[in-house]
């Protein structure tokens, strides 16, 4: 039988940052969330959980528990290790995180920016598991061991036909873990479901071994918002106290939730189990966390110090990378209606016959296009029997010489 403590003790943020459990801990990025109740400071490891999904109604510790868990991780890492993305539709919570030189983007709190900001995670994630394939190895812990060993790698993209041999070499550095914050999951859903469930559940399936991780929060959790298509991706869950049974089965599967304290109390359902640890979450004041932006924003060129200029320089911003990229796909799906053949049909062929291959990112690098447009272009290549079907990772084989396609060309048109 648990009774509460008729003087219960503030559990600071600051006591379980020292406790020789979070300092001794091996956790890639370990999350201080408070004691148990045996009085032991409890750190868990977000790579192992991989997702967590966060609910509690009004004051019950929902938005201290995302300070304490965005502390947690800047606390250990660098902007080079840990980069992070955030989504606040409240524009209240998150906004304090605005000059933390961990953030990849400004802190994003207008849904349609959220659905980019999401969409461009998958990018990045289909982009990462295209460089662990073409180095085989299966994670980004892997990978980043062979980085600082000094391994040569190899970037995804082909090399071409230029003698320019290190054109093909990853020279990036260690990958970043890379961190997505959404604190309100009601509004979006409210308001673009369509365009956050789906990227929120490809993450969730498949970004684990690459890197990347999400927290979602939410004060409403009902089936509207917390589908069962989000439920089943987030096994790691931490319920505060809600106002319902019925709210605490929906994050929980059990009952209890509801007869939780308030002020912190949480029940914390770790992955591959049935039956959640209780703890008295760590409290972050205010004020804690305005000094900790305040040295960031004395030291604002720890950002230079952290990311060199070079990296600093090929993080495009995101919202107008997805714009391009949405750009050049409706693009190419409106020549596809028209029944049109691309402008640089001709000018791909060449470079594909030339390479003796065909890709995608050969065609981007050679002709300066985006990617759907490229993409396009290859499947129009492939359609004419220029280009042989698709190998999945692999350069697809080139199948004419430069007389044949000049006389594909001419039947075109072209």
């Amino acid at each position: 039988m648990e009774i509460p403590n008729p003087e219960p003790e503030v559990v600071r943020l600051r006591d379980i940052l020292d406790s020789p459990t979070y300092q001794a801990s091996r956790a890639q990025l370990p999350l201080a969330l408070g004691k148990d109740l045996n009085g032991r400071p409890y750190v868990a490891d977000l790579r192992d959980m991989p997702h967590i999904l966060i609910a509690g109604a009004t004051g019950s510790g929902k938005s201290v528990c995302l300070n304490t868990i965005i502390t947690s991780l800047v606390y250990r890492h660098t902007p080079k290790t840990l980069r992070l993305l955030m989504v606040d539709p409240k524009m209240v919570e998150l906004s304090t995180y605005r000059l933390l030189p961990h953030l990849r983007h400004k802190v994003v709190t207008d849904p349609q920016d959220a659905a980019g900001l999401l969409k461009w995670a998958v990018l990045e994630m289909d982009r990462r598991y295209n460089l662990l394939n073409a180095n085989g190895v299966r994670s980004i812990g892997e990978f980043n061991e062979r980085v600082e060993e000094g391994a040569t790698l190899r970037r995804f993209e082909p090399k071409g036909a230029d003698d320019d041999s290190d054109r093909g070499i990853y020279d990036e550095g260690v990958l970043p873990y890379v961190v997505v914050v959404v604190d309100e999951l009601a509004d979006l859903m409210m308001t673009v479901q369509s365009e956050v469930e789906r990227p929120l559940t490809f993450l969730a399936q498949k970004a684990r071994a690459i890197g990347i991780h999400l927290i979602v929060a939410t004060q409403r959790p009902s089936v509207n918002v917390i589908t069962g298509l989000i439920k089943a991706n987030f096994p790691s869950r931490i319920a505060f106290r809600v106002a319902s049974k019925t709210d605490s089965r929906t994050i929980l599967d059990q009952n209890g939730a509801d007869s939780l304290l308030g002020n912190g109390d949480m029940l914390f359902l770790p992955p591959s189990t049935s039956e959640p640890v209780r703890i008295q979450g760590a409290y972050i004041s205010t004020a804690e966390t305005d000094r900790m932006m305040a040295w960031y924003r004395d030291q604002i060129e720890i950002r230079n110090k952290a990311l060199d200029e070079v990296e600093a320089a090929k993080e495009s911003d995101i919202l107008e990378q997805m714009r391009a990229f949405e750009h050049e796909a409706e693009m190419a799906v409106g020549a596809e209606d028209a029944g049109d053949w691309d402008d640089l049909f001709r000018a791909a062929g060449e470079v594909c016959v030339q390479n003796q291959q065909g890709s995608t990112s050969l065609l981007q690098r050679k002709l300066k296009v985006g990617y759907g447009r490229a993409a396009r272009i290859v499947d129009q290549l492939h359609d004419a029997g220029i280009l042989g079907p698709s190998e999945g990772s692999k350069a697809r084989e080139v199948l004419v010489g430069l007389d044949e396609l000049e006389t594909i060309c001419g039947h075109r048109g072209l």
